[in-house]
C-alpha cells in the first residue's frame, strides 16, 4: 500500500477508512505501517479534515481491538499456533522465548514498553494471551502503550505537515 493509495482512502472514506487500516496494522498485517499511517492521519487533522482529538481516539480504539484480536488468539489458540510456528521457523524460538520471560519478568509494564517498540509492539499480544495475562491489566497497560506510540506519530504529522509528507512521499 503507498502513501498516494491511503491518501484517497482517508478522503474517500474518512474515519472509517483510518479505524480499518490501523486495526488492520496493530493486527501485524503486511502492508500497513504505522510509520505512514499514523503521521498520514495526522496531516489529515492538520489540515482540519477531522479533529486531531478525534484521530486519537478512533487510533487508540482501531489499536486496542486490533490488540484484543492478537491476545485472544493467543489466548485461545496460540500454544498450539506457537509449536507450529516454531516447527517451521525453529531460529525464532529465541526471540520468542525472550518476550515470553520479559513478559513473565515485568507483567504489565512490560507489556507497556512493547507496545512502544516497532514489530514487538503487534506481537506482544500473542504470547500475552499465551500466558493468559490478566485482560483487563492487558487492557490497560496496552492501551497506554498504544496511546503513547500513536500520539508520537500522528503528532509528528499534525504538528511536522507537510514536512512529513514531503519526507514520506
Amino acid at each position: 500500500m503507498n502513501i498516494d493509495m491511503l491518501t484517497l482512502y482517508f478522503t474517500r472514506y474518512g474515519a472509517i477508512a483510518i479505524f480499518v487500516i490501523v486495526l488492520l496494522e496493530y493486527m501485524n498485517m503486511p502492508g500497513f505501517p504505522a510509520g505512514i499511517i499514523m503521521p498520514l492521519s495526522g496531516i489529515w487533522a492538520a489540515k482540519g479534515n477531522i479533529h486531531f482529538l478525534h484521530v486519537m481516539a478512533i487510533t487508540l480504539a482501531a489499536g486496542v481491538l486490533g490488540s484484543w484480536i492478537l491476545y485472544f488468539l493467543g489466548r485461545t489458540g496460540g500454544s498450539l499456533l506457537l509449536e507450529k510456528y516454531l516447527h517451521k521457523f525453529p531460529k525464532q524460538r529465541e526471540a520468542i522465548e525472550r518476550n515470553f520471560a520479559m513478559i513473565r519478568q515485568k507483567g504489565c509494564f512490560g507489556i507497556f514498553l512493547s507496545k512502544l517498540i516497532p514489530m514487538v509492539r503487534t506481537l506482544i499480544s500473542i504470547p500475552a494471551g499465551v500466558l493468559k495475562i490478566n485482560f483487563m491489566k492487558y487492557t490497560v497497560s496496552s492501551a497506554l502503550g498504544v496511546f503513547v506510540w500513536n500520539l508520537i506519530f500522528v503528532g509528528a504529522g499534525y504538528f511536522l505537515g507537510d514536512a512529513v509528507f514531503a519526507y514520506l512521499t
